[in-house]
């Protein structure tokens, strides 16, 4: 039986909110998003897109804690590390090897793809920094 910490999936979730806002701030990488990405922040209200990334969020880091219980009860150690080995891995396996080949493909720029998926690593080693400090109840 998998158990999940609900609670660590919560705060997870949330944590993809804080990283995204910083990450993507115009005194951090925002503008240079906006202009590569040719995002114009007033074409659109930004509230579906952040109810949309709340939703996909809590999914991650939903299977992120799922897949970390499931490598945990297979080999074992540190849950903490578990939870960061099965992230990175998870990112670079589909997260990454999706961003690069949909962006070849549209002939994104390479820059916008780098601070994509380094984003992503960003989100997801938090992400599993606070599953791996919360397992579920009983775990270890």
């Amino acid at each position: 039986m998998l158990d999940v910490n609900y609670w660590a999936v919560a705060l997870a979730t949330l944590s993809t909110m804080i990283v995204g806002s910083v990450w993507y701030t115009p005194k951090v990488f925002g503008n240079y998003w906006m202009r590569v990405a040719k995002v114009d922040p007033g074409d659109r209200n930004a509230a579906i897109p952040i109810l949309t990334t709340l939703v996909v969020s809590f999914i991650s880091a939903w299977v992120l804690a799922i897949a970390t219980q499931v490598a945990w009860t297979a080999l074992g150690g540190s849950y903490l590390g578990v939870a960061l080995l099965t992230g990175v891995v998870l990112w670079a396996g589909f997260t990454a090897a999706r961003f690069i080949t949909h962006d070849a493909f549209e002939g994104r720029p390479a820059g916008l793809t780098i601070l994509n998926i380094a984003h992503e690593l960003v989100t997801v080693v938090i992400m599993a920094l606070i599953i791996g400090v919360w397992p579920p109840a009983g775990t270890v």
